[in-house]
Parts: structure tokens; C-alpha cells; sequence
């Protein structure tokens, strides 16, 4: 197992990037003994507000359990972005994540560009950035991940916290693509919506927005598999339903403890 620090310039962003990445090298290492060349399933994993690219490398146990699974892992960091594209200048998150990320990834390391064997997860502002994105680059990944999102922030009834952290006024935000519901119907029209794998704590403030956009994806044809565990907004349910996600994706490795 490698864990990999690469920095690059963005063009999306104008400015050198950092991103972590954690490549299972021993699983590539025993597949090249035996003449046959490997391509990594992978996810990109967004982190929360106020953190950045090692999160989930300090708060979980996604390197241990990435190496298991033969899976890559890409991590950036987002700042407080939403991971969306700003109007101000150089503020592209939207682009990068979806467009720039993947292919400076696919360029560098032996990554495969299925559309079926690429994914994109987050927790909080990390789970509506991989919401927003899966759906928005439906024909780049194909599941997503979210862990206690903030599915609610471009609606209306949004909180405060979120609205200071973007700098967008939600009531004109609610009509566009930021809104999941808008950018999920996009999809749709497309015919090329990603599985979704929804998780929140039952001690959650987040967990009616959570049950309300669960309601809106089962009503409108969405493949949604959705938890609700013991927990709050905390790494202790990351960290449980990061290693319940693993599962879920299509890999072929079963996950340990």
C-alpha cells in the first residue's frame, strides 16, 4: 500500500493543488508477476467544512480497509467550497472535482476510466459535493457515496452555517443545478443515474433533510440503498458506515475489521 502526496497546477482552480492518494501498489505488484496489467476501481472522497485532504486518512480506517479491497482512493481538498463552481474567479470546484481530478488522476497512476469502476463519496459538505457532482458527471461515476450529508444547503429551509460557508444566496440557488433535486432530474434525463449510497445518524441535525431527499430519490426511480445507524455527526459514524460503503461498491475483495 502506498499513500501517495501529489501536488499539480489546476486550471480549474489557477493554483497548485494538493490531493491524497492511497494506491493498493502490493495488489498492482502481485497482478504484474503474473503477466496481467491492472487498472483500479476508485473513489473520490471528499472531506466535511473546515477540513481538508487527510480527514479521512486521521479519522478512519480507509487506508487499511482500501488496501484490502484493491481499491484507490483520491482525496483533495475543497476547502469550504461545496465543491461546486463559484462565480468568483479561479473558484471551479465543480469543475475540477468532476472534470480536471479524474483525468490528471487517470494520467498518473494505473487507474481504469469505466465509468462502472469509478466513485465519488463525502461526509457532510463531502456528501452533497459527491451528491452534486455524481449527478452533475453522471457519465464519469457510477455510485455515490454520502455520509451525513448537507443534501438541504441550496434550499430555502438551509441553515445559516452553510449559507455563510458558500456565499450563495439560496433562494436563487434552489432553481438551479445546485439543488440536488434539480440536478438529480438532469440525470434522469439522461438515463444515467449512479446507484447511491445514503447514510445519517439517527442523533443527526441533518437527519430530516437526509429523510426528505431519501423520500424524494425513492419516488423518482433512483437505485438507493439508505441507512440510518446509532450516531451523530461524528467520525465514530464515519467511520462505521465508510467500512459499510466498501460493501456496498462492486469490488471484488471483501472488507476486514
Amino acid at each position: 500500500m502506498a499513500l501517495i502526496s501529489m501536488r499539480f497546477l489546476s486550471q480549474a482552480l489557477m493554483r497548485t493543488v494538493e490531493v491524497k492518494v492511497i494506491l493498493p501498489v502490493d495488489k498492482y505488484k502481485a497482478a504484474d508477476t503474473s503477466g496481467e496489467s491492472m487498472r483500479f476501481k476508485t473513489l473520490y472522497l471528499l472531506h466535511g467544512v473546515l477540513g481538508n485532504n487527510m480527514d479521512w486518512i486521521s479519522g478512519t480506517c480507509i487506508q487499511r480497509w482500501a488496501e484490502t479491497r484493491g481499491l484507490a482512493v483520491v482525496m483533495p481538498s475543497g476547502e469550504n467550497s461545496f465543491y461546486f463552481d463559484h462565480a468568483l474567479p479561479n473558484s471551479a470546484y465543480g469543475t475540477f472535482i468532476g472534470q480536471e481530478l479524474p483525468a490528471m488522476m487517470g494520467k498518473t497512476f494505473p487507474l481504469s476510466d469505466r465509468r462502472e469502476d469509478r466513485f465519488i463519496g463525502g461526509l457532510s459538505m463531502g456528501g452533497y459535493g459527491a451528491l452534486h457532482n455524481g449527478l452533475k458527471y453522471c457519465d464519469r461515476f457510477g455510485g455515490i457515496i454520502a455520509l451525513s450529508g448537507a443534501v438541504h444547503v441550496f434550499q430555502e429551509k438551509g441553515d445559516d452555517l452553510h449559507e455563510l460557508a458558500c456565499y450563495v444566496d439560496k433562494k436563487a440557488a434552489e432553481k438551479t443545478d445546485l439543488n440536488l433535486k434539480v440536478v438529480f432530474e438532469k440525470a434522469k434525463e439522461k438515463n444515467s443515474i449512479p446507484e447511491i449510497y445514503m447514510a445519517c445518524g439517527r442523533s443527526d441535525s441533518l437527519l430530516a433533510a437526509n429523510r426528505e431527499l431519501k423520500g424524494f430519490f425513492q419516488e423518482n426511480g433512483a437505485k438507493l440503498t439508505y441507512v440510518e445507524a446509532a450516531g451523530g455527526h461524528d467520525w465514530d459514524f464515519w467511520n462505521s458506515q465508510i467500512y459499510e460503503a466498501l460493501k456496498w461498491l462492486p469490488l471484488e475483495v471483501e472488507a476486514t475489521g
